[in-house]
């Protein structure tokens, strides 16, 4: 078995944006992996006692909802994280993807059927994430400046 075929050559060479985008991809890949480790691996997935929604009817519904979310969001994040350390010449898709993500959500959470009177952690740092993305998006697409010494 070839373990190469898995992990083609790195791209980190063909990358001209800034390398600080490639870093906050990095930092986004820790902000989908910790959340999607605790929706999936915390007995009620966080949902009552870190999102604080009361699970006294459809508790079990609730719970497999979260912990379904927590496993489109581990190798959503595994895969930020290669893109981030090896293949940087993805990090502006990447980082449009999380722009389309976090914006979805945050549109869901404040104005959509998430909405209401209790807002989640999650609802103040998507919007935040989004913002950022797209700063950092605008830099993985300006080319970086040379020195010459």
């Amino acid at each position: 078995m070839r373990l190469s075929g898995l992990l083609p050559p790195s791209t980190n060479a063909a990358y001209g944006g800034s390398i600080l985008s490639a870093w906050f991809l990095g930092l986004s890949a820790v902000g989908s992996l910790v959340p999607g480790l605790i929706h999936y691996g915390l007995p009620d997935g966080g949902a009552g006692t870190i999102a604080g929604i009361d699970l006294s009817t459809r508790r079990e519904t609730i719970v497999a909802v979260f912990a379904w979310y927590g496993a489109l969001q581990i190798p959503h994040g595994l895969a930020q994280l290669a893109v981030a350390l090896r293949y940087r010449s993805l990090v502006p898709l990447l980082l449009l993807l999380v722009i389309l993500e976090r914006g979805l959500v945050a549109l869901d959470g404040w104005f959509g059927r998430g909405a209401g009177d209790h807002h989640p952690p999650e609802h103040y740092t998507t919007v935040a994430q989004a913002a950022l993305a797209v700063l950092f998006l605008l830099l993985s697409l300006r080319p970086r400046k040379v020195v010459t010494p």
